[in-house]
């Protein structure tokens, strides 16, 4: 036990001269930020929210800033103009494009998420499998999955309408699970929900810079997990465990679909026929699981986060939601509801789409990209192996871009003739070659959703034993990745008898 131990000193004292041995040298021209404290740089005042990253860029007159935590640094882009520029221009998008190591995530078994996959030929065959599944010629084929997902959410909350948070996440997890697997969850309490959301809580938790020491000095991974101060070693275990049921549990009910006849269209499901009939190689096979298994963990939880917001602003809109039934009631009428290809003819609806995605961008601050070569930009020096991180939120609350950021607008997307503007990139799809593959489905799905529950329900605040209103809070919360609205109540009633019977029959 002394061994081991003089051993884990020993590494953390290397580590600290080679930090104080950094701190010594000349700081080269670097964008502005908070002065870093030696050893732990900006770790005790790293923002918390993206309202924090609107605010350090006021404070220190940019729209580029740099942090460091515990080694790692970190360059924040506030701005939509620097993020084309750096993402997306000829030259600079490959630099850009790659991840970085966090050495945490193959001990948890992780390193299947695209999303965090190192820029190379492996994340290019796993990309090529989601552009050809998700493209937007590709994605009308999910469309008879998203109407009836979105018509047991109109049955959901004409039954229990209180439960509309429920609703809302049996939604979001019943409409991946069923696209990727042909798996139909059947509540919330499902095991591969629960053990998912644990998974990705607990991961999230230890993969951002500073969660975990392993990720600033990974040798730490050979102190015994007995160690008093031994890193990480009970949540890693959880997630891999965790991470081994979750995608064993869908891949099983594929496997006795097939044996029984049942099978469903689904990504995997769909590849197993092609694999049946005209074969397929392992590594395939392989990269089908990752894709599914990413996009169930990343769609359900962005999905949710955004019905979230739409809900709440419409409880606290009644002005919006009113022109928006206006709309759809002239345009499609009482006797049926919604579909994809009604989305052309009802401008403001599609502007309401575009607001709720503007107001709280689901992933406030993106997934953390590396530089794969030393930059200048605007005259500063960024070196290779740097962390970027764009703030989606903060780019859709610039007050030159967006007057007035914080109230609910969608006229803001309308030109002075009364027509859809060209404004119509929804930052939170991200930028360049890491841009979310999904966002055809996942723009369609929101469409869908918000133009359904529209249609049939009147969305207002609850009231109390007494009949007032119950005021809604307006905060959202944030978790590191996610964004969402803070627990809140309001009221679900449906607008007609026709609207009633509209949800009954199509169910």
């Amino acid at each position: 036990m002394e061994a081991a131990t003089i051993g884990l000193l020993a590494l953390i004292s290397v580590w600290a001269i080679k930090r104080l041995s950094e701190y010594s040298k000349i700081r080269p021209p670097y964008p502005p930020g908070p002065k870093p404290k030696p050893f732990i740089g900006n770790l005790l005042d790293f923002p918390a929210t993206s309202k924090e990253y609107v605010e350090w860029g006021k404070q220190y007159k940019s729209t580029i800033l740099y942090a460091e935590v515990l080694g790692t640094r970190i360059v924040i882009v506030n701005s939509q103009q620097d993020a084309e520029e750096l993402f997306e221009s000829p030259t600079r998008a490959r630099m850009y494009s790659d991840r970085p190591v966090i050495p945490i995530v193959p001990l948890m078994d992780c390193d299947y998420n695209i999303s965090i996959m190192r820029y190379g030929e492996e994340w290019r065959q796993h990309r090529k499998i989601c552009q050809n599944h998700f493209n937007a010629h590709a994605a009308r084929n999910y469309e008879s999955i998203q109407m009836a997902k979105v018509r047991q959410l109109l049955q959901g909350l004409l039954d229990t309408p209180k439960e509309f948070d429920i609703h809302n996440k049996m939604f979001s997890v019943s409409l991946t699970m069923s696209m990727m697997y042909g798996y139909e969850v059947e509540s919330v309490q499902d095991p591969c929900v629960t053990m998912a959301d644990l998974a990705l809580t607990i991961g999230a938790r230890l993969s951002v810079p500073g969660g975990s020491m392993l990720n600033v000095i990974p040798a730490l991974r050979h102190i015994p997990a007995w160690l008093p101060g031994a890193p990480s070693y009970e949540g890693i275990k959880q997630v891999r465990a965790l991470t081994h049921e979750v995608k064993r549990i869908p891949m099983e009910f594929v496997k006795k679909s097939f044996e029984n006849g049942t099978v469903t269209p689904s990504l995997v499901t769909d590849f197993y026929e092609r694999k049946y009939t005209v074969g397929a190689t392992k590594e395939e096979e392989e990269m089908v699981k990752n894709v599914a298994f990413t996009v169930y963990g990343a769609a359900s939880d962005t999905t949710i986060s955004s019905t979230g917001t739409f809900f709440y602003a419409m409880a606290a809109n009644p002005d919006v939601q009113k022109k928006a039934q206006a709309e759809i009631d002239l345009v499609i009428g009482t006797k049926r509801l919604p579909t994809l290809a009604d989305r052309g003819s009802l401008p403001y609806i599609e502007a309401v789409y575009r607001e709720v995605m503007r107001f709280n961008p689901p992933v406030p601050l993106s997934v953390p990209h590396c530089l794969s070569e030393d930059d200048y930009y605007k005259g500063y020096f960024i070196p290779k192996g740097d962390y970027f991180r764009y703030a989606p939120a903060a780019m859709t609350h610039d007050e030159e871009v967006y007057p007035e950021p914080f109230s609910f607008k969608p006229e803001r997307f309308f030109d002075e003739q009364g027509n859809l503007n060209t404004n119509d990139r929804i930052l939170a799809y991200s930028f360049g070659r890491r841009a979310c593959v999904g966002k055809h489905v996942a723009s369609s799905t929101m469409w869908l959703l918000i133009a359904s529950i529209l249609a049939c329900y009147n969305i207002g605040k609850a009231k109390d034993g007494d009949g007032n209103d119950i005021e809604i809070n307006a905060e959202f919360d944030e978790d590191g990745f996610l964004s969402h609205k803070r627990k809140f109540e309001c009221s679900f009633v449906v607008r007609s008898l026709a609207s009633q019977q509209l949800i009954e029959e199509t169910n």
